[in-house]
């Protein structure tokens, strides 16, 4: 049992949520099954053999939210695209007195939670980390590592390189919500609108993987990493590989990105969603376990200097489940410090990583390199 209460998790039976309720088993935590379909919950507990207590609640419905949360120490929320659907789980959370991590990986409502969640939780001594998942757990921690004794920083560039990913209609969705616009991008000190940016960038990363096509990546990084670490700028990118149907398409991705932004603010972002609607919920054991990514966290210093982190892994949803109920379960020990937070400011992040190494992640520093680095 996780100290002060069970961990609730919203959203429990969707795709990550079901992952993140077996990561719970596994490690023997109490947990509530939580969700706005109660026959779906039922079945649920029913395939995974637990006795955990099941709670519906409309994710608009806060009072209901509250009452779901009565004696829980902390909630995952599972139940997206968040930037429709989540703001009112993390009032309801706070609210409550329950700590709160979710799985994120819309920039936008990342903002928005930081922005207008920070006072209030800070006032009910809870603490909110948004953003609790391969995206952007391990990106966030590797770049408060890589900075360390090289700040104040004229930039911090994170890259991530990933493939064999095949998404779930979740993660599709929340996509959508991320391509139609109003990201945002840390320059000079300052969030403001990201605009169209790099069209044919390339990026080197450590071999095998190499010199690579790069598209501007709205990471929850240019987010979170300001807030810990001394930068005037943060560059966040990821290969064209991830989006292209076929390699031999990479470097056309990142022109095919402004079309692809303007389409869904037209009726054919309905369209797109009826379509996901129609895919496999995600992909088989088999293929998500192939999933293989490296992050790097390129810290270039006002003085010349540059530090360099590198994380590797594979899963990215199984890791997700892993690093949300890890959050989860720390948060329920007690916090230190309340308010909206990043990963990095929320827990160790040598500590957490190290965690990860029995998760088949491995990091690496380089923190004394010396002038620019490619």
């Amino acid at each position: 049992m996780a100290p002060g209460g069970p961990i609730a998790v919203y959203g429990a039976t969707g795709y990550t949520g079901t992952l993140v309720v077996r990561e719970l088993q596994r490690r023997g935590l109490e947990h509530v099954l939580a969700g706005r379909n109660a026959e779906k919950l039922r079945a649920l507990a029913a395939t995974l053999g637990t006795d955990a207590r099941i709670h519906a609640a409309a994710c608009d419905d806060v009072p209901a939210l509250r009452r779901m949360l009565e004696g829980c120490a902390s909630l995952i929320n599972c139940a997206g695209p968040f930037s429709r659907y989540g703001e009112p789980v993390v009032r309801a959370a706070i609210e409550s007195g329950t700590h709160y991590v979710d799985t994120t990986g819309e920039q936008t409502f990342m903002h928005r939670v930081f922005e207008r969640f920070d006072e209030p939780a800070r006032s009910a001594g809870v603490a909110v980390v948004p953003g609790m998942g391969f995206d952007y757990v391990p990106g966030d921690l590797i770049a408060h590592l890589a900075a360390q004794g090289h700040e104040p920083l004229e930039e911090l560039v994170i890259a991530y390189a990933v493939a064999g990913f095949g998404a779930t209609r979740g993660t599709l969705r929340s996509a959508l919500e991320m391509l139609k616009g109003g990201d945002l991008a840390y320059a000079d000190g300052a969030w403001r609108p990201a605009g169209g940016g790099p069209r044919r960038a390339r990026f080197t990363f450590p071999e095998p993987i190499g010199r690579q096509p790069v598209a501007k990546y709205p990471s929850g990084e240019i987010i979170t990493v300001p807030r810990h670490v001394r930068t005037r700028a943060v560059t966040s990118l990821i290969t064209s590989g991830a989006f292209a149907p076929h390699p031999a398409l990479a470097s056309v991705v990142p022109l095919t990105l402004p079309a692809l932004a303007l389409a869904l603010r037209t009726p054919a972002r309905r369209a797109l969603s009826v379509a996901i609607g129609r895919l496999p919920e995600g992909p088989d054991e088999a293929t998500r376990r192939d999933a293989r990514f490296t992050i790097v966290a390129l810290a270039r210093g006002e003085d010349g200097t540059a530090g360099r982190g590198i994380v590797r892994g594979s899963d990215v949803y199984g890791l997700t489940a892993v690093t949300a109920v890890h959050g989860a379960e720390l948060l329920a020990g007690g916090v230190e410090r309340p308010g909206v937070l990043s990963p990095a400011s929320a827990f160790d992040p040598i500590a957490f990583l190290n965690f990860l190494g029995d998760h088949g992640v491995s990091y690496e520093l380089d923190r004394g390199r010396v002038g620019a680095a490619a």
